[in-house]
């Protein structure tokens, strides 16, 4: 795979990250869990505590700056990949344990393989 795809790749993840718990966290949007127009209540639809929201989106911001780094520094590449791919399947996981429509997971989904083929294209090509 073309490093021009996975710096895309890194981007698109970082700064969709970064825009979900920065900006749009106050905000309904038809990805929630349940029936949550925030994310502080999508977490309680989850059945997790509020402080959970709070390291959680902390975890999630920093491994998407990392990722956003890590196209100048690349040995930060994979570590913030991996993290960020372990955080977004505990999402998947939730919304699987609520019973959401499938579409719901869909950003979680697609982010997470973007994660995976970015850690791996520190120890492969990839080509398609």
């Amino acid at each position: 795979m073309s490093n021009y795809v996975i710096i895309a790749m890194q981007m698109i993840v970082g700064l969709s990250i970064l825009n979900v718990w920065l900006i749009q966290n106050k905000k309904a949007t038809k990805w929630r869990g349940g029936n949550a127009t925030t994310i502080i209540e999508e977490f309680r639809e989850y059945g997790l505590p509020v402080w959970s929201c709070y390291v959680i989106g902390a975890l999630k911001v920093i491994f998407a700056i990392l990722l956003l780094i890590s196209i100048q520094f690349p040995v930060l590449k994979e570590p913030s990949a991996l993290g960020l791919a372990t955080l977004l399947l505990g999402s998947i996981a939730m919304h699987f344990k609520i019973k959401d429509p499938l579409y719901k997971s869909f950003p979680a989904f697609l982010f997470f393989v973007m994660c995976t083929l970015i850690a791996a294209s520190s120890h492969i090509n990839l080509y398609f």
